[in-house]
């Protein structure tokens, strides 16, 4: 039985999210709402929860898409349910977040959070490029990414 079958609006991820997931499962419809600037914020957030729960390729880059959107609350969102998420497909668009400077500090911040959630190599250089970013938001989670990637390299070693 999951956290999510346990406790009421606690997600399968063991979050508890700002908005439940839509009713709507068509990865298509879902995407075009999270896209829809005339959407009112928690139908857009709704469909952010739904596309985290399909798990999907379709879905992921549903949400890679999202990151065109004016809200920094929702690309932060964005950030943080592709981290849950844990799927690689995300690893170059969260890299190209992190990476660019006009980005709202707390979304860069959420960026690299998730990349080192991901565990992907490819984000290391990245990584280490911004550890002595101006902002301490975003090198300090740097700083935390690069340390969990490090740690799923010790947990590999151990697992041999």
């Amino acid at each position: 039985m999951s956290v999510a079958d346990r406790v009421p609006g606690v997600s399968e991820y063991g979050s508890v999210d700002p908005a439940p997931p839509s009713k709507i499962t068509d990865v298509n419809e879902l995407r075009d709402i999270l896209l829809d600037e005339s959407a009112k914020m928690f139908l857009r957030m709704r469909s952010v929860f739904s596309l985290r729960n399909n798990r999907g390729e379709m879905a992921v880059q549903a949400l890679c898409d999202g990151f065109d959107a004016n809200s920094a609350l929702l690309r932060h969102e964005l950030a943080y349910v592709l981290g849950q998420m844990q799927d690689k497909l995300a690893v170059p668009t969260l890299i190209d977040v992190l990476s660019n400077p006009d980005e709202h500090v707390m979304v860069r911040h959420e960026a690299a959070e998730a990349l080192g959630a991901i565990g992907d190599r490819r984000a290391k250089p990245v990584l280490e490029k911004f550890l002595n970013d101006d902002l301490p938001e975003v090198s300090e989670s740097c700083e935390v990414a690069l340390d969990l990637l490090a740690l799923c390299d010790d947990e590999q070693e151990i697992s041999w």
